[in-house]
């Protein structure tokens, strides 16, 4: 009950425009995706995702190569400023990981 609130708290606070969208991430009990909305338009402009693909590793590790590979498919969308929605998770772990692979890619929230 309290991951809800929590992210009702978050998400209350963070809207993706055109020139900001938001990077959205969702983590299940095996794999990881990542999106880029525009909240206006109510469209996903890239997604990034470990359904489907062959990795190695923990997720931690998992997590970090999708957000290497969603800052490589923002680069090629020609986004480069984003808003981090960390839903109802922490920002400690997986989270972080993913942040700070997409950061050394060049992406800015």
């Amino acid at each position: 009950m309290k991951d809800i609130y929590r992210a009702k708290r978050t998400r209350a606070k963070i809207h993706g425009t055109a020139e900001r969208p938001r990077l959205t991430v969702h983590f299940s009990n095996q794999h990881i995706i990542a999106q880029i909305i525009d909240d206006d338009k109510k469209t996903t402009l890239c997604y990034a995702t470990s359904v489907g693909q062959k990795m190695s590793g923990n997720k931690t590790e998992k997590a970090a190569l999708i957000g290497t590979e969603i800052a490589k498919k923002a680069k090629t969308a020609k986004i480069k400023k984003v808003v981090f929605d960390r839903g109802s998770k922490l920002y400690a772990g997986r989270m972080s990981a993913l942040a700070d692979a997409a950061r050394k890619e060049g992406l800015e929230f």
